[in-house]
Protein backbone atom coordinates (compact mmCIF):
# COMPACT_ATOMS: atom_id res chain seq x y z
CA UNK A 1 0.00 0.00 0.00
CA UNK A 2 1.89 3.42 -1.26
CA UNK A 3 1.59 6.09 1.00
CA UNK A 4 1.10 10.20 -0.07
CA UNK A 5 2.86 13.07 1.94
CA UNK A 6 0.79 16.33 1.33
CA UNK A 7 2.81 19.88 1.46
CA UNK A 8 2.37 20.86 5.25
CA UNK A 9 3.02 17.45 6.39
CA UNK A 10 5.62 17.35 4.55
CA UNK A 11 7.08 21.07 6.25
CA UNK A 12 6.23 20.08 9.69
CA UNK A 13 8.43 16.77 8.77
CA UNK A 14 11.21 19.26 7.94
CA UNK A 15 10.73 21.46 10.94
CA UNK A 16 10.94 18.32 13.32
CA UNK A 17 14.13 17.01 11.72
CA UNK A 18 16.07 20.43 12.01
CA UNK A 19 14.93 20.39 15.73
CA UNK A 20 16.32 16.54 16.43
CA UNK A 21 19.78 17.87 15.10
CA UNK A 22 19.83 20.91 17.43
CA UNK A 23 19.17 18.42 20.42
CA UNK A 24 22.45 17.26 22.16
CA UNK A 25 22.60 12.91 21.40
CA UNK A 26 21.43 11.24 24.88
CA UNK A 27 23.53 8.86 26.15
CA UNK A 28 22.74 5.30 25.50
CA UNK A 29 20.98 3.34 28.95
CA UNK A 30 23.51 1.50 30.98
CA UNK A 31 22.16 -2.02 30.38
CA UNK A 32 23.42 -1.85 27.13
CA UNK A 33 26.81 -1.53 27.80
CA UNK A 34 26.63 -4.75 30.42
CA UNK A 35 25.02 -7.18 27.29
CA UNK A 36 27.20 -9.70 27.16
CA UNK A 37 28.82 -11.10 23.75
CA UNK A 38 28.59 -14.96 23.69
CA UNK A 39 32.51 -16.08 22.27
CA UNK A 40 33.09 -19.09 20.45
CA UNK A 41 34.99 -21.64 22.35
CA UNK A 42 38.22 -22.85 19.99
CA UNK A 43 37.27 -26.63 20.70
CA UNK A 44 40.52 -28.73 20.76
CA UNK A 45 42.01 -30.60 17.29
CA UNK A 46 40.35 -34.25 17.43
CA UNK A 47 42.66 -36.57 16.61
CA UNK A 48 41.45 -39.24 13.68
CA UNK A 49 44.99 -41.08 13.88
CA UNK A 50 44.00 -41.59 18.11
CA UNK A 51 40.31 -42.59 17.13
CA UNK A 52 42.12 -45.30 14.36
CA UNK A 53 44.35 -46.93 17.41
CA UNK A 54 41.59 -46.85 19.95
CA UNK A 55 39.27 -48.89 17.09
CA UNK A 56 42.28 -50.96 16.33
CA UNK A 57 42.87 -51.65 19.54
CA UNK A 58 39.38 -53.13 20.61
CA UNK A 59 39.49 -55.62 17.81
CA UNK A 60 42.78 -56.80 18.41
CA UNK A 61 40.90 -58.55 21.23
CA UNK A 62 38.80 -60.66 19.17
CA UNK A 63 34.95 -60.00 18.71
CA UNK A 64 33.78 -58.89 21.91
CA UNK A 65 30.32 -61.04 22.61
CA UNK A 66 29.14 -60.73 25.77
CA UNK A 67 29.93 -64.07 28.54
CA UNK A 68 33.78 -64.40 26.10
CA UNK A 69 37.40 -63.60 27.60
CA UNK A 70 37.52 -61.18 24.80
CA UNK A 71 34.74 -59.36 26.03
CA UNK A 72 36.21 -59.16 29.59
CA UNK A 73 39.59 -58.16 28.32
CA UNK A 74 38.44 -55.35 26.26
CA UNK A 75 35.86 -54.17 29.11
CA UNK A 76 38.92 -54.41 31.57
CA UNK A 77 41.15 -52.14 28.68
CA UNK A 78 38.23 -50.01 28.11
CA UNK A 79 37.77 -48.81 31.80
CA UNK A 80 41.50 -48.94 33.02
CA UNK A 81 41.98 -46.42 29.72
CA UNK A 82 39.02 -44.05 31.22
CA UNK A 83 40.24 -43.95 34.39
CA UNK A 84 43.93 -43.18 32.74
CA UNK A 85 42.44 -40.09 31.75
CA UNK A 86 40.69 -38.69 34.66
CA UNK A 87 37.56 -40.04 34.68
CA UNK A 88 35.59 -41.54 37.62
CA UNK A 89 34.00 -44.59 36.32
CA UNK A 90 31.43 -46.67 37.47
CA UNK A 91 30.78 -50.34 36.28
CA UNK A 92 27.36 -51.45 36.22
CA UNK A 93 27.20 -55.06 36.10
CA UNK A 94 24.18 -57.32 35.36
CA UNK A 95 22.60 -60.49 33.98
CA UNK A 96 19.97 -60.04 31.15
CA UNK A 97 18.14 -62.72 28.56
CA UNK A 98 18.98 -62.70 25.02
CA UNK A 99 15.84 -63.61 22.54
CA UNK A 100 17.49 -67.07 22.49
CA UNK A 101 17.44 -68.26 26.12
CA UNK A 102 21.19 -67.30 26.60
CA UNK A 103 21.76 -65.45 30.15
CA UNK A 104 24.51 -62.49 29.22
CA UNK A 105 26.35 -60.96 31.65
CA UNK A 106 26.93 -57.49 30.75
CA UNK A 107 29.08 -54.60 32.05
CA UNK A 108 27.95 -50.57 31.12
CA UNK A 109 31.01 -48.56 31.93
CA UNK A 110 30.26 -44.97 32.43
CA UNK A 111 33.06 -42.74 32.80
CA UNK A 112 32.22 -38.77 34.23
CA UNK A 113 34.45 -35.82 33.67
CA UNK A 114 33.52 -33.33 36.22
CA UNK A 115 31.15 -35.29 37.95
CA UNK A 116 30.32 -32.66 40.39
CA UNK A 117 28.92 -30.33 37.61
CA UNK A 118 25.21 -30.51 37.33
CA UNK A 119 24.82 -29.40 34.11
CA UNK A 120 26.05 -32.35 32.13
CA UNK A 121 25.36 -33.99 28.70
CA UNK A 122 25.93 -37.83 27.31
CA UNK A 123 27.93 -39.13 24.64
CA UNK A 124 27.71 -42.76 24.15
CA UNK A 125 28.10 -45.95 22.18
CA UNK A 126 27.79 -49.80 22.38
CA UNK A 127 31.14 -51.69 22.95
CA UNK A 128 30.17 -55.37 21.84
CA UNK A 129 29.77 -57.12 18.40
CA UNK A 130 27.28 -59.43 17.14
CA UNK A 131 27.51 -62.99 17.64
CA UNK A 132 26.52 -63.98 14.23
CA UNK A 133 27.44 -62.95 11.30
CA UNK A 134 23.78 -63.50 9.65
CA UNK A 135 24.14 -61.16 6.75
CA UNK A 136 27.30 -63.17 5.27
CA UNK A 137 27.37 -65.95 2.64
CA UNK A 138 29.60 -68.17 5.34
CA UNK A 139 30.06 -68.62 9.05
CA UNK A 140 27.02 -67.28 9.84
CA UNK A 141 27.38 -68.88 13.16
CA UNK A 142 30.63 -67.24 13.86
CA UNK A 143 31.05 -63.83 15.48
CA UNK A 144 32.29 -60.55 13.66
CA UNK A 145 35.11 -58.34 14.44
CA UNK A 146 32.66 -55.31 14.59
CA UNK A 147 35.50 -52.72 13.85
CA UNK A 148 32.06 -50.15 12.59
CA UNK A 149 29.26 -52.09 14.11
CA UNK A 150 30.52 -51.37 18.03
CA UNK A 151 34.24 -50.21 18.04
CA UNK A 152 34.18 -47.21 15.99
CA UNK A 153 32.10 -45.42 18.37
CA UNK A 154 33.79 -46.44 21.10
CA UNK A 155 37.02 -45.44 19.63
CA UNK A 156 35.53 -41.79 18.71
CA UNK A 157 34.31 -41.84 22.61
CA UNK A 158 37.64 -42.52 23.66
CA UNK A 159 39.81 -39.81 21.30
CA UNK A 160 37.51 -37.03 23.13
CA UNK A 161 38.38 -38.50 26.41
CA UNK A 162 41.66 -38.00 26.26
CA UNK A 163 40.94 -34.52 25.03
CA UNK A 164 39.12 -33.97 27.91
CA UNK A 165 41.89 -34.96 29.89
CA UNK A 166 44.18 -32.35 27.83
CA UNK A 167 41.16 -29.28 28.32
CA UNK A 168 38.30 -29.72 30.40
CA UNK A 169 34.98 -28.64 29.47
CA UNK A 170 32.30 -25.99 30.89
CA UNK A 171 29.76 -28.73 31.77
CA UNK A 172 30.35 -31.88 33.22
CA UNK A 173 30.70 -34.99 30.21
CA UNK A 174 29.38 -38.60 30.37
CA UNK A 175 31.35 -40.95 28.11
CA UNK A 176 28.85 -44.21 28.29
CA UNK A 177 29.49 -47.74 26.64
CA UNK A 178 27.12 -50.19 26.55
CA UNK A 179 26.98 -53.09 26.41
CA UNK A 180 24.99 -56.41 24.97
CA UNK A 181 22.91 -54.10 22.08
CA UNK A 182 24.04 -56.56 19.19
CA UNK A 183 22.48 -59.40 20.60
CA UNK A 184 19.18 -59.18 19.36
CA UNK A 185 17.63 -62.02 16.83
CA UNK A 186 18.65 -62.33 13.25
CA UNK A 187 17.00 -60.79 10.74
CA UNK A 188 15.19 -64.08 9.09
CA UNK A 189 18.47 -66.30 9.26
CA UNK A 190 19.85 -68.70 11.68
CA UNK A 191 17.21 -67.77 14.54
CA UNK A 192 13.91 -66.77 13.30
CA UNK A 193 11.88 -63.63 13.57
CA UNK A 194 13.60 -60.29 14.62
CA UNK A 195 11.51 -59.00 17.59
CA UNK A 196 11.53 -55.04 18.80
CA UNK A 197 12.99 -55.13 22.34
CA UNK A 198 15.33 -57.54 22.08
CA UNK A 199 18.21 -55.39 20.92
CA UNK A 200 20.12 -52.77 22.94
CA UNK A 201 20.07 -55.10 26.01
CA UNK A 202 22.68 -53.15 27.88
CA UNK A 203 21.08 -49.93 27.66
CA UNK A 204 17.31 -50.93 28.23
CA UNK A 205 19.14 -52.44 32.07
CA UNK A 206 20.61 -49.60 32.57
CA UNK A 207 17.51 -47.15 32.00
CA UNK A 208 15.45 -49.47 34.38
CA UNK A 209 18.08 -49.67 36.55
CA UNK A 210 19.64 -46.25 37.03
CA UNK A 211 23.15 -46.49 38.47
CA UNK A 212 23.57 -42.19 39.32
CA UNK A 213 20.58 -40.92 41.10
CA UNK A 214 18.48 -39.11 39.51
CA UNK A 215 20.70 -38.40 36.77
CA UNK A 216 19.08 -36.07 34.01
CA UNK A 217 21.64 -34.72 31.65
CA UNK A 218 20.78 -32.16 28.90
CA UNK A 219 20.71 -34.37 25.96
CA UNK A 220 22.51 -37.41 24.91
CA UNK A 221 24.20 -38.22 21.72
CA UNK A 222 25.06 -41.80 20.58
CA UNK A 223 27.66 -42.77 17.69
CA UNK A 224 26.95 -46.04 15.96
CA UNK A 225 28.57 -47.06 12.96
CA UNK A 226 30.73 -44.35 12.33
CA UNK A 227 33.72 -45.05 10.92
CA UNK A 228 33.30 -45.96 7.37
CA UNK A 229 34.10 -45.20 3.90
CA UNK A 230 31.60 -42.45 2.12
CA UNK A 231 30.06 -43.05 5.55
CA UNK A 232 26.70 -41.17 5.25
CA UNK A 233 24.53 -39.72 8.40
CA UNK A 234 20.82 -38.88 7.80
CA UNK A 235 18.53 -37.34 10.20
CA UNK A 236 17.43 -40.42 12.14
CA UNK A 237 13.48 -40.70 12.76
CA UNK A 238 12.88 -41.13 16.47
CA UNK A 239 16.08 -38.39 16.80
CA UNK A 240 14.14 -35.92 15.59
CA UNK A 241 10.78 -37.06 17.30
CA UNK A 242 11.92 -36.76 20.49
CA UNK A 243 14.82 -34.16 19.90
CA UNK A 244 14.92 -32.26 16.93
CA UNK A 245 17.18 -29.08 18.19
CA UNK A 246 20.04 -31.55 19.34
CA UNK A 247 19.52 -32.85 15.54
CA UNK A 248 19.61 -29.29 14.40
CA UNK A 249 22.97 -28.27 16.49
CA UNK A 250 25.03 -31.42 15.68
CA UNK A 251 23.93 -30.67 11.67
CA UNK A 252 24.45 -27.37 11.45
CA UNK A 253 27.78 -27.52 13.50
CA UNK A 254 28.99 -30.36 11.26
CA UNK A 255 27.81 -28.27 8.51
CA UNK A 256 29.51 -25.26 9.35
CA UNK A 257 33.00 -27.24 9.27
CA UNK A 258 32.46 -28.29 5.94
CA UNK A 259 31.48 -31.93 6.73
CA UNK A 260 27.73 -31.79 5.43
CA UNK A 261 28.52 -34.72 2.82
CA UNK A 262 28.45 -36.70 5.63
CA UNK A 263 25.92 -35.22 7.86
CA UNK A 264 23.02 -34.93 5.10
CA UNK A 265 20.10 -33.25 5.40
CA UNK A 266 17.77 -35.84 4.90
CA UNK A 267 15.28 -37.31 7.53
CA UNK A 268 14.21 -40.69 7.19
CA UNK A 269 10.40 -41.46 7.47
CA UNK A 270 8.78 -43.46 10.28
CA UNK A 271 8.95 -46.46 8.76
CA UNK A 272 12.83 -46.45 8.67
CA UNK A 273 13.26 -45.57 12.63
CA UNK A 274 16.08 -47.43 13.83
CA UNK A 275 16.38 -48.99 17.12
CA UNK A 276 19.50 -48.25 18.68
CA UNK A 277 20.38 -47.33 21.94
CA UNK A 278 18.56 -43.92 21.83
CA UNK A 279 15.82 -44.86 21.81
CA UNK A 280 15.96 -46.52 25.45
CA UNK A 281 17.65 -43.50 26.14
CA UNK A 282 14.55 -41.45 25.45
CA UNK A 283 11.60 -43.62 26.14
CA UNK A 284 12.44 -45.28 29.54
CA UNK A 285 15.05 -43.01 30.86
CA UNK A 286 13.44 -39.55 29.56
CA UNK A 287 16.79 -38.29 28.18
CA UNK A 288 16.55 -36.49 24.93
CA UNK A 289 19.16 -38.35 22.72
CA UNK A 290 20.11 -38.81 19.40
CA UNK A 291 21.71 -41.21 16.99
CA UNK A 292 24.86 -40.44 14.77
CA UNK A 293 24.29 -43.56 12.52
CA UNK A 294 25.55 -44.74 9.08
CA UNK A 295 22.48 -45.59 6.93
CA UNK A 296 21.97 -45.31 3.40
CA UNK A 297 18.29 -43.63 3.29
CA UNK A 298 18.44 -44.58 -1.31
CA UNK A 299 19.49 -48.26 -0.42
CA UNK A 300 17.57 -48.99 2.99
CA UNK A 301 20.88 -50.06 4.70
CA UNK A 302 23.65 -50.18 6.85
CA UNK A 303 26.65 -50.50 4.65
CA UNK A 304 27.34 -53.85 2.78
CA UNK A 305 29.91 -55.40 5.48
CA UNK A 306 26.71 -54.72 8.07
CA UNK A 307 26.21 -57.53 10.50
CA UNK A 308 29.44 -59.53 7.91
CA UNK A 309 32.84 -60.20 8.21
CA UNK A 310 33.70 -57.87 6.35
CA UNK A 311 33.70 -55.36 8.87
CA UNK A 312 36.91 -55.14 9.45
CA UNK A 313 39.53 -52.80 9.97
CA UNK A 314 39.48 -52.62 5.96
CA UNK A 315 35.69 -50.72 6.33
CA UNK A 316 37.76 -48.06 8.34
CA UNK A 317 38.22 -44.36 7.12
CA UNK A 318 39.89 -42.29 9.30
CA UNK A 319 38.10 -39.40 7.18
CA UNK A 320 34.75 -40.32 8.62
CA UNK A 321 36.11 -40.51 11.98
CA UNK A 322 37.71 -36.68 11.86
CA UNK A 323 34.20 -35.97 10.73
CA UNK A 324 32.41 -37.15 13.50
CA UNK A 325 34.75 -36.60 16.03
CA UNK A 326 35.41 -32.94 15.10
CA UNK A 327 31.83 -32.25 15.50
CA UNK A 328 31.00 -33.85 18.46
CA UNK A 329 34.15 -32.29 19.98
CA UNK A 330 33.35 -28.65 18.87
CA UNK A 331 29.61 -28.89 20.19
CA UNK A 332 30.67 -30.10 23.98
CA UNK A 333 32.90 -27.42 24.02
CA UNK A 334 30.92 -24.41 22.92
CA UNK A 335 28.11 -26.27 25.36
CA UNK A 336 27.34 -23.71 28.53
Amino acid sequence: MGIKLNFFGFLLAIILLVGCQNEEPKPKPQQEKTVEQVKQIVAPVFSQDSAYHFIEKQVSFGPRVPNSVAHKNCGDYLTATLKGFGAEVIEQTGVVTAFNGAKLNIRNIIGQFLPEKENRIMLFAHWDTRPFADRDVKDQAKPIDGANDGASGVGVLMEVARLLKEKPTNIGVDIIFFDAEDYGSTQGGIAGQQMADDWCLGTQYWANNPPIKDYKPKYGILLDMVGASDAIFPKEYISMYFAPHIVDKVWSKAAQLGYGNYFVNIQLPAQAAITDDHKYVNAIAKIPAIDIIHYDPVKYDFGHFHHTHKDNMEVIDKNTLKAVGQTITEVIYNEN
